[in-house]
């Protein structure tokens, strides 16, 4: 098992396979994005045996992230060779995400996290620079007809959406969904700067809670959000306190970057990374002791990653892992 300082247990693994992204959102990356060269990027043979040495070490659970997953070519090719060890989930801005689903539910992943900020045209093509709206609604409507896990991510931005939310929660009445609020992160990777935490979850759950009876319901062991049923719906909600970062206690994740590098928190630098150990020649052995001297170093929580980290805080989101 991979643990930290703070007797925490690694079980959760966040993968990016790309830094790709046929979306320019504008809290995410730059108009125009400088995006890494093939050789840079982890390799499938890389992928599979980093996972299969995260696996013997106690890790179950894998998020497929990108930018956006479905970029990568011959995807659920990987995806089909660590179904067997892992239970897998993936998050996609569901731009190509329909023609997949079936081959998806074949393969046993059923969890998908749909990133979708606005439920209006002309503001998603404002967010997103892109006109794909019509697209991502018919993945959501293509993942519900398919019975998929289904869970809704909308970032939550101070002057852009906010006026949306009730028109979100309204989502789960009919159907199985999970909505989940997100607090605005820095790490925006655009020209302007980070507007601040004005919407933090405190807030969203104040509004939500102004039409809406909400009633507190158990959140998983590790979640990242604070989840709660509505009287009537058929789905749920969720706020996520990204910015606040009041789940760190908990936490029990690594993310790994499309080209290798590992993070023990969102918040933080690189603290290995597992391409160059294996284009190195480094052996199994030597690459689980590096990981678990790196988790081993892992910060008590996100305040304290970032204050190491502070020259990053401004990296684009498509280059962190989603």
């Amino acid at each position: 098992m991979l643990t930290d300082s703070h007797h925490r247990t690694i079980r959760y693994v966040r993968l990016s396979v790309t830094d790709r992204c046929n979306l320019r959102c504008s809290y995410c990356m730059p108009e125009h994005m400088h995006f890494m060269e093939r050789e840079a990027l982890l390799s499938y043979e890389e992928i599979l045996r980093s996972m299969q040495l995260l696996h013997t070490a106690g890790v179950d659970k894998l998020r497929i992230t990108g930018g956006e997953p479905f970029l990568r070519k011959n995807l659920l090719q990987l995806l089909a060779s660590l179904a067997p060890m892992f239970d897998i989930s993936i998050t996609t801005n569901g731009v190509l995400t329909a023609d997949y689903v079936p081959a998806l539910k074949a393969l046993g992943i059923r969890k998908i996290n749909l990133s979708l900020d606005t439920l209006q045209a002309e503001r998603f093509a404002q967010i997103t620079r892109r006109n794909q709206f019509s697209a991502v609604m018919h993945t959501l409507d293509t993942l519900l007809l398919h019975n998929m896990d289904v869970k809704i991510n909308m970032v939550v931005m101070d002057g852009v959406n906010t006026d949306e939310l009730h028109q979100f929660a309204a989502l789960t009445a009919n159907n199985n969904v999970s909505v989940r609020f997100i607090e605005e992160m820095p790490f925006n990777g655009q020209e302007k700067g980070f507007s601040g935490i004005q919407w933090h979850y405190q807030k969203i759950l104040a509004i939500l809670g102004e039409q809406h009876d909400l009633h507190k319901i158990p959140d998983a062991p590790g979640s990242t959000s604070l989840n709660y049923s509505i009287a009537g719906h058929l789905g749920h909600i969720g706020v996520i306190p990204a910015y606040s970062r009041t789940f760190c206690g908990s936490c029990n994740r690594l993310r790994i970057t499309a080209t290798g590098g590992i993070k023990t928190c969102l918040y933080g630098c690189d603290v290995m990374n597992i391409r160059d150990g294996m284009r190195n020649g480094l052996s199994d052995e030597a690459l689980l002791s590096a990981l678990q001297d790196a988790v081993w170093q892992k910060k008590k929580d996100g305040f304290a990653a970032a204050a190491l980290n502070r020259p990053m805080l401004r990296e684009s989101m498509s280059l962190i892992g989603g």
